[in-house]
């Protein structure tokens, strides 16, 4: 049976309940499309980050790698085309949970400039708003771990020729944290929701080898 890998940050900066690890959680164990879903947790550290989820690559050998992060803000399940080679957090006043900031430094250094995601985007975002989940196209995944993390996995399978599709997942606080005085007024999507539009989104991955010629109207901009 194939398997895909479902990673998710835990707790971070201001987050204190984090939708990614929780959803990865909620997914590990499922059989979606005919595919055992393994869930793991990402550690909240630049480099260790990706070091941990190249170990799960070699040990469960998945056809598919889909990444999950928090973006506060965003209303939306969103899926990101483009990961960059910079990894920038200063900017964000926000530092790894070992207190390591990064300013401008390359995830590899002498990299490509970006790499694209290779998961049938139009296809998961259209498959998820016909289930009745709100979802959309991201072109710019930050410069904060998940695009680390998306770039710096992305840069192992092309390296190691390996013939695995992957890419970035961004998701909605929970209702919880939008709760909190630091959130407060900020879009939320329940788990139960955030985990059924992943659902339906993989299977639209697991089932599109190539992406489908049909146009997706988006509201995000960057």
């Amino acid at each position: 049976m194939d398997t895909i890998l479902v990673t998710g940050f835990g707790p971070y900066g201001i987050t204190p309940v984090n939708p990614a690890n929780q959803s990865a959680r909620a997914l590990d164990g499922m059989n979606i499309a005919g595919a055992r879903v393994v869930g793991i947790e990402a550690p909240s550290y630049w480099f260790k980050c990706i070091n941990t989820v190249i170990t799960a690559i070699k040990e469960f050998e998945p056809v598919m790698v889909i990444m999950l992060g928090e973006f506060g803000g965003r209303a939306m399940l969103t899926i990101e085309r483009i990961a960059q080679n910079i990894s920038d957090s200063t900017r964000y006043g926000l530092q790894d949970n070992d207190g390591l900031k990064q300013q401008g430094e390359p995830v590899v250094p002498g990299g490509p400039a970006a790499y694209y995601s290779t998961l049938p985007l139009r296809a998961m975002v259209l498959a998820m708003r016909k289930a009745g989940f709100p979802a959309d196209i991201s072109d710019a995944a930050g410069t904060l771990m998940c695009n680390h993390l998306m770039y710096g996995v992305l840069h192992y399978i092309e390296a190691s020729h390996l013939p695995i599709r992957a890419g970035w997942i961004h998701l909605p606080t929970l209702p919880e944290v939008a709760a909190t005085d630091a959130f407060l007024g900020k879009p939320s999507m329940s788990l139960e929701t955030t985990v059924g539009g992943l659902t339906v989104g993989i299977k639209a991955a697991m089932e599109h080898e190539r992406d489908v010629d049909a146009p997706v109207l988006s509201c995000w901009q960057i």
